[in-house]
């Protein structure tokens, strides 16, 4: 599987449903809490070119967006070959 990592704050219920689709799918991933590591915005918003909102979920070298996104790709039937890699 590809390394996933996902920026998100602990109040957002859009990285709560995020979190909870890579996991039905046993994808791990590696979680950046900005409310912990608030200097790690600036990676985040360089990586996703300047995107501000939480999730912001990335993929092996993709950057998927949000959990819209995220979802979008799953009922497309293309997020189990992008983890795959």
């Amino acid at each position: 599987m590809q390394a996933i990592e996902i920026y998100t704050s602990p109040l957002c219920g859009f990285c709560h449903a995020a979190k909870r689709l890579l996991k039905a799918k046993g994808a791990s991933f590696s979680e950046v809490d900005l409310s912990r590591e608030p200097n790690r915005r600036a990676e985040m918003l360089q990586r996703s070119q300047g995107a501000r909102t939480v999730p912001q979920i990335f993929i092996g070298e993709t950057h998927v967006g949000g959990c819209d996104e995220l979802y979008a790709l799953d009922r497309a039937g293309k997020l189990d070959a992008l983890l795959k890699g």
